[in-house]
C-alpha cells in the first residue's frame, strides 16, 4: 500500500491484533490535533537501528475508547437514624379488657393510672416498681418531678398556695397530662402519682381527668397515719413535711373513702405486695370502670 508524499506513516501492525482503528492520517496534520498521547508514551523517535518488528515494543499500547458503564441501580440503604412518625396524642380512652378466659390482666394491657395518696403513703416507690415490672412497655410520671423543673422563681406549696403555687401546679398537671397521651397514644403505658385532695376541686380529679382522657384509672394509695408519719420522717429536702403538715393531709385524704374510689391501704404491705394488689384492683377496674 502507497501513501502520499509527506503523510505519516500508520502504526506498524502488531502480530495477532487488527488494523488500528482509530488512527487517522488527517489527524496528524498541522491544524487538526489528534488524540492525546497514552500516558508514558514520549513520542520520541525510536533508536536507529531497530526494525520495524521490534516497533511496536516503543509504541504505546492500543486501548479502546472508554465506555460509559451501565450497572443496575443500587437500592438506597435503608436510615435506621432517620425521622420516625409518631402517632399525636390523643385522649385516653377506657381500655379494652384483654381476650382472656382467666379475667382481666392488667399486666399485659396499656393503661393510664392516678396514683393518689398523701406524703408518705409510697406513691413514687410503688409507681416506679410496678412500672418496672410490667409486661408491657409503661412510663413513670411524677407530678412533683415535673413541678420541680422549675428552678428560679419556683413556689412551693409548703411556704402557702397561692396563686403563684396554683399555676404552678396546674402547668405542670396539664404537662404530665400531655406526656401521657402521647405515651399512651405510641404503644407505652403510664403511671401517674399525685396528692390530689377530694375536697379542692380547683386541684382536684377533674383536671386529672381533662388533660387525660376518660380511660384514666384512679387508685388512692392510703395507709394508717402512722405509717406516713415514718414514711415522712425518712425524706429530706422539700419532700420533708412537719408532722402537723402531713396530719392535716391525711386526714383530708379520708374524704376518699366513699368517694367510689379503689382505695388500697398499704400500711402493712411493702412494695412489691401493694404493687401486686394495685394489678387486682385495676384488673377491676377494667372490668368495672369506676364512676368519677
Amino acid at each position: 500500500m502507497q501513501h502520499a508524499v509527506g503523510a505519516p506513516l500508520p502504526p506498524p501492525h502488531q502480530p495477532g491484533h487488527g488494523p488500528v482503528a482509530d488512527w487517522s492520517p488527517a489527524g496528524q496534520h498541522p491544524g487538526h490535533p489528534g488524540p492525546a498521547p497514552a500516558p508514558g508514551f514520549t513520542g520520541a523517535p525510536l533508536p536507529p537501528g531497530v526494525p520495524p518488528t521490534q516497533a511496536a515494543q516503543h509504541m504505546p499500547p492500543h486501548r479502546a475508547p472508554a465506555q460509559p458503564a451501565h450497572h443496575a441501580p443500587v437500592p438506597p440503604t435503608p436510615d435506621t437514624t432517620g425521622h420516625v412518625q409518631l402517632p399525636p396524642g390523643g385522649p385516653v380512652a377506657m381500655p379494652s379488657p384483654p381476650p382472656t378466659t382467666g379475667g382481666s390482666d392488667a399486666t399485659a394491657t396499656t393503661l393510664a393510672v392516678l396514683l393518689i395518696g398523701p406524703a408518705g403513703a409510697g406513691k413514687t416507690s410503688v409507681a416506679k416498681y410496678w412500672a418496672d415490672h410490667r409486661r408491657v412497655p409503661t412510663a413513670h410520671i411524677s407530678l412533683d418531678d415535673v413541678r420541680e423543673w422549675v428552678r428560679s422563681g419556683f413556689a412551693d406549696p409548703q411556704s402557702g398556695w397561692n396563686d403563684h403555687s396554683e399555676a404552678q401546679y396546674r402547668l405542670a398537671r396539664r404537662t404530665c397530662g400531655f406526656a401521657a397521651r402521647n405515651f399512651l397514644a405510641n404503644g407505652i403505658s403510664c403511671i401517674l402519682d399525685d396528692a390530689v385532695f377530694p375536697d379542692r376541686p380547683v386541684v382536684g380529679l377533674g383536671g386529672w381527668k381533662r388533660h387525660v382522657g376518660p380511660g384514666l384509672l384512679p387508685v388512692v394509695l392510703l395507709p394508717g397515719l402512722e405509717i406516713v408519719l415514718e414514711r415522712n420522717a425518712e425524706r429530706s429536702g422539700n419532700r420533708r413535711l412537719t408532722d402537723e403538715e402531713v396530719a392535716r393531709i391525711h386526714g383530708r385524704m379520708a374524704g376518699w373513702y366513699g368517694s367510689g374510689l379503689p382505695i388500697v391501704d398499704n400500711s402493712q404491705l411493702d412494695v412489691p405486695a401493694t404493687a401486686r394488689v394495685l394489678d387486682d384492683v385495676l384488673a377491676r377496674s377494667i372490668a368495672s370502670p369506676p364512676q368519677w
